[in-house]
């Protein structure tokens, strides 16, 4: 063949080989980090597919401590309508970022919901053992007090899982911002050299007070962990997260703020902050960064 042919056959060859090559690699790491966020987001989903079974769960346990037929039928209700958001999510594709966040908002007002109920049942309990005890004092009154705890259980612990579920922390108020290197906002990721998480942990009157240690993960658009913050314990098994700190914590509303260093090179997309403290994820949020 002549040679002013085959060199450029040779040429062309190599080209279409080495595009080749470059593409395979392309979409092998295209695949690799798409399936780490769909691994995160099925983390995501399954934590709150737990939490409507719990909660769907307790509305079952709550109705067998009490007679009184109009808070059963409204315990039913709620627990139905629990019951119908589980099934949902369930048959929603843990990618479908939509109906997930729709879920989790409607997770929070189940959560709520469910905080009334046990306070209601819990004052009522009280009542119950007051009542009790003035029964024993005053035996003539034993009829009219028997009559007023009438439905009511006179075991406050049959409470206690109820309770520490109202007592669980709320995160809100979730924000992530960039930071220049005088500190100060930038909406340029590329000019970022520290991400500032803020938050809120949530009044709740029914928590346990005292020192509560926070832990943040920051996940890449890649799903890849931002780390160096240490590790901690949650369903069983050691997570690594980003950032964390202690606070003392007493019912009241109580900001936070943390910060991490940027040590690498970031790239644009969405960011997902994930919240945890006392055993829970407590709340999560994704943001854009470009």
């Amino acid at each position: 063949m002549n040679k002013k042919i085959l060199i450029p056959l040779v040429i062309v060859i190599l080209l279409l080989a080495g595009g080749a090559a470059w593409l395979y690699i392309s979409l092998n790491k295209q695949k690799e980090e798409n399936k780490a966020m769909l691994e995160l987001a099925a983390l995501d989903k399954k934590e709150m597919e737990n939490e409507y079974q719990q909660f769907a769960n307790q509305y079952s346990e709550m109705k067998t401590q009490i007679n009184n037929d109009s808070i059963v039928a409204q315990l039913t209700q709620e627990q139905e309508r629990t019951q119908r958001l589980l099934k949902e999510l369930k048959e929603t594709k843990s990618s479908d970022a939509k109906e997930i966040a729709r879920l989790k908002k409607e997770l929070a007002t189940v959560r709520a919901v469910l905080r009334s109920y046990v306070f209601q049942i819990d004052s009522l309990n009280r009542l119950n053992q007051n009542l009790t005890a003035e029964n024993t004092r005053i035996k003539g009154q034993y009829e009219q007090a028997n009559r007023q705890i009438e439905g009511l259980s006179s075991e406050k612990q049959s409470l206690s899982q109820q309770v520490a579920i109202a007592a669980q922390l709320d995160a809100i108020n979730i924000n992530l911002t960039q930071l220049d290197k005088h500190q100060k906002a930038t909406k340029k990721l590329k000019k970022a050299k520290a991400l500032q998480v803020s938050f809120a942990l949530a009044k709740n009157v029914t928590a346990a007070s005292g020192n509560k240690t926070v832990y943040v993960r920051v996940n890449t658009p890649t799903g890849a962990l931002l780390g160096g913050g240490g590790s901690f314990n949650y369903e069983n098994r050691s997570l690594q997260c980003t950032m964390k700190r202690t606070v003392e914590y007493g019912g009241k509303e109580t900001p936070m703020t943390l910060y991490y260093n940027i040590n690498q090179a970031l790239q644009g997309g969405t960011y997902r902050v994930s919240i945890f403290a006392d055993g829970n994820m407590i709340g999560s949020k994704s943001f854009t960064l470009d």
